[in-house]
């Protein structure tokens, strides 16, 4: 049998190194739980950055893609398939829009996000072609496409990646008094946003903030488009994050845990006046609305409210705040999130940072991976049991205090 250290060796070798692994090989998934080609047992607090909100391989997720995948697993979009419909109607029922458009990954789906706000700035709009520009924040993550790089401010995701799409303006995040000034542009098409930024550290912006995006966008005559491809499916304790302020986008993208992490399926929902803008041939994915993804997404999003998640979320994620901003050291900096979506900074001690605390989490069987160098991310399934985080937390002192 092959040892973790065979298998990595084998991605060594093979394998692209545009990823840089916690050393541990994970080979079965249940619940918050996750086991190593050993057997050694984990809680897994990263969710698949939050693609498995509902648990490693739900019993009910996982048979609806077993079902499915004895009948018909893709027709593309050439023809009529019998469970697309069913789809579209149960998802723009579920978040309040007329459409959807369905797509594979949260990346694809901010693609055709960014490709319908410009269809519906030159349709409705009136703006002359080329022209419509899209607002950005500083410290955004919204996929690894050659055009997202392109607005990207990370030197990892843009260094030598270029030339760069144009028809973008970065403006700092959580600032209102930005969005006003970039808005006097009269080229601009829309602003895009995540509600909290989730690779940026889970900063989570001033109360206020999105109601305010919301009104300078509607004022100006521009779409907000909220990207809630991580913040979304009850991670921050509401079933969406802009619900914490009860607010709308016209635009709203969608991916990892609506498949509960079992096959990838994104999202994007608008209503008629946004979404009819695009015509038959003009967007499309041979994948994007097959029979296993529609089948399997209704079963995600059905054991979310079943389970009641998002009301899970919030009451464990102010315990877990709670518990870390008491917890007398001097390592932890920092503590900040919404629902289960949390991060802590790290202060260096005795020259170990935050990938050491990852290591020594994982030796203390928890799993969570460093962001920016000096901060990590706790986001575990919110099936998650007030016991088993509790237990969790335990391990997080016990690490933090062995330094």
């Amino acid at each position: 049998m092959k040892t973790s250290a065979d298998h990595i060796a084998l991605e060594d070798k093979y394998g692209a190194h545009n990823y840089h692994p916690l050393p541990v090989v994970l080979s079965k998934g249940e619940g918050v739980f996750v086991w190593d080609v050993e057997g050694k047992k984990y809680y897994d607090f990263l969710s698949s950055y939050s693609a498995v909100n509902q648990g490693h391989c739900h019993p009910k997720i996982v048979n609806a893609l077993k079902q499915q995948a004895d009948v018909l697993t893709l027709t593309s979009r050439a023809f009529y398939n019998d469970t697309l419909g069913e789809y579209e109607k149960y998802i723009t029922d579920y978040f309040g829009f007329d459409k959807v458009l369905p797509m594979n990954t949260g990346a694809e789906a901010v693609e055709t996000a960014l490709k319908l706000c410009r269809k519906w700035a030159y349709q409705k709009k009136g703006l002359t072609p080329d022209s419509a520009k899209i607002i950005v924040c500083d410290g955004n993550f919204h996929g690894r496409t050659t055009t997202i790089i392109s607005f990207s401010n990370d030197p990892d995701a843009r260094k030598e990646f270029g030339p760069y799409t144009p028809g973008f303006i970065n403006i700092p995040y959580n600032d209102l008094d930005a969005l006003k000034e970039a808005l006097k542009d009269p080229n601009i098409a829309g602003f895009m946003a995540e509600p909290i930024q989730g690779e940026a550290g889970v900063f989570v912006p001033d109360e206020g903030y999105l109601k305010g995006v919301q009104s300078l966008c509607k004022e100006a005559g521009v779409l907000f488009i909220a990207d809630e491809v991580q913040t979304g499916i009850a991670r921050t304790g509401q079933l969406l994050a802009v619900d914490h302020e009860d607010v709308k986008p016209d635009v709203l993208i969608l991916g990892k845990a609506i498949s509960g992490g079992v096959f990838p399926v994104s999202a994007v929902l608008a209503d008629d006046e946004v979404m009819m803008c695009i015509k038959p041939g003009e967007h499309g994915s041979t994948f994007g609305g097959n029979p296993l993804a529609n089948k399997v997404a209704i079963a995600a999003l059905e054991v979310v409210k079943e389970e009641k998640l998002a009301e899970n979320a919030e009451r464990l994620g102010k315990i877990l705040r709670d518990e870390l901003a008491n917890f007398d050291n001097d390592m932890i900096t920092l503590v900040r999130g919404k629902g289960l979506l949390n991060a802590i900074v790290i202060k260096p001690k005795n020259g170990k940072e935050a990938w050491d605390v990852c290591l020594k989490l994982r030796d203390n069987g928890l799993l969570a991976k460093p962001t920016h160098g000096d901060i990590i991310r706790f986001a575990p399934p919110l099936v998650i049991t007030e016991e088993q985080l509790m237990d969790c937390i335990a391990i997080i002192k016990k690490t933090i205090l062995s330094f």
